[in-house]
């Protein structure tokens, strides 16, 4: 059996919020050792399993690897408060949406090297999408961290930003749509009279079949389709329906999205301004 991968020590989380409590949550179900990270958050709300400090001070020794997980808006409040922490033996995974490498580097330029990862939020249960890009990262810090994002679920290292933020605002989204579909899924079936408890699971279980059996087989979504919809039934009639406006709703949806990401990163390129500030 092959031994799980392990976190440099010491690991430190800036901020652990929802994603960067699944990346804990997953890298705990996968078996990876915890002892050596540290989550700094202010309040000092304990993380399960791992050491919870509310300053950087109380952090201990500078980091050999640290996940910058707080807010991209408040990336200014916080790296004039840890760029004296970052040495040249420390490597910098950011799930920062839009806080491209550049930015990064320009806060943080004493950092060995600098990782871009967009994970999403199924890593918790080790079924998740990763992302990951650097420029300076050598072969074997990104054979590293890829077993460690692997440990999630599915990793792959991208050639550009470009091609990671295509994956974050598909992926890093998705279960935010997904699950939007499931929900309208679950309250058409109420609207036929079934509860809200019978509708919900119906929905929740016919969205991890379909999935399943997609991924299983490497199916084609088409085919599926076609296996399901007999000519001239119910389900081409649905379809009909369906069909005229989802792939132009999910284009916007995913552009919208994009667009966003694409706003952060210009906001992140400017100098700069905020005086350092608490984590958060």
């Amino acid at each position: 059996m092959t031994a799980p991968p392990q976190l440099p020590a010491p690991t430190w989380f800036v901020g652990c919020g929802n994603m960067g409590s699944a990346i804990v949550d997953g890298w705990r179900v996968a078996g990876i050792d915890l002892t050596n990270v540290t989550v700094i958050r202010p309040s000092g709300k304990a993380v399960e399993g791992v050491r919870t400090v509310s300053s950087l001070p109380e952090a201990g020794v500078p980091p050999k690897l640290v996940v910058l997980a707080i807010k991209p808006q408040k990336l200014d409040e916080v790296a004039p408060e840890l760029k004296p922490w970052i040495t040249s033996r420390a490597t910098i995974v950011s799930i920062l949406a839009g806080a491209e490498v550049v930015s990064l580097r320009a806060r943080f330029p004493a950092a060995g090297a600098i990782v871009r990862a967009m994970p999403n939020l199924p890593i918790a249960i080790r079924r998740g999408v990763t992302a990951l890009y650097s420029e300076d990262a050598d072969g074997a810090l990104k054979q590293q961290l890829g077993d460690l994002f692997v440990a999630l679920g599915w990793a792959m290292w991208t050639a550009d930003e470009a091609k990671l933020a295509a994956i974050g605002s598909v992926a890093g989204a998705g279960p935010a749509y997904v699950a939007r579909f499931v929900d309208a899924l679950a309250k058409a079936g109420e609207a036929r009279g079934l509860s809200r408890e019978t509708a919900t699971t119906i929905a929740l279980e016919t969205v991890l079949g379909t999935s399943w059996m997609a991924a299983t087989t490497g199916e084609p979504m088409d085919s599926v389709v076609k296996r399901v919809a007999s000519p001239n039934g119910t389900t081409e009639a649905g379809l009909a329906v369906l069909d005229r406006a989802l792939n132009d709703l999910i284009g916007v949806t995913i552009e919208a999205a994009a667009r966003r990401g694409a706003e952060l990163a210009e906001e992140a390129k400017a100098s700069p301004l905020a005086e350092p500030a608490r984590l958060s």
